[in-house]
């Protein structure tokens, strides 16, 4: 079994995931979807995704976030920071920079999200 490198924290009442892969593909896809996916059974209307170190992710990874989204429903709010070059034209080619807060920090997600 792979285990995705994660790490979280609770920053200011928001929860923020920081994901340590430089490849989400379809081998990380299960594992980022049951990332995603526990914070929100746990209860946090707000989530903070750090893709920083993310160098490349194709499309079941970014599956994993609209599964994340739509569990969200509108209870909530995903949020997705420190896109990259591959990874932030993928956002913006399949409009999911329209789905999901975009934002260049945690610093300014929070900022926004905090209000």
């Amino acid at each position: 079994m792979l285990y995705m490198n994660t790490s979280e924290t609770l920053r200011d009442g928001l929860y923020v995931l920081h994901v340590g892969e430089p490849r989400l593909d379809a081998s990380k896809a299960p594992e980022l979807r049951v990332a995603l996916l526990v914070p929100i059974e746990a209860g946090h209307k707000t989530m903070i995704v750090d893709l920083s170190e993310v160098r490349f992710m194709d499309s079941s990874a970014l599956g994993a976030f609209i599964f994340a989204a739509k569990k969200m429903g509108s209870v909530g709010s995903i949020a997705i920071v420190g896109l990259n070059g591959v990874v932030a034209r993928l956002f913006k080619l399949t409009s999911m920079d329209k789905v999901f807060a975009i934002h260049p920090t945690i610093d300014a997600a929070a900022a926004t999200l905090g209000e």
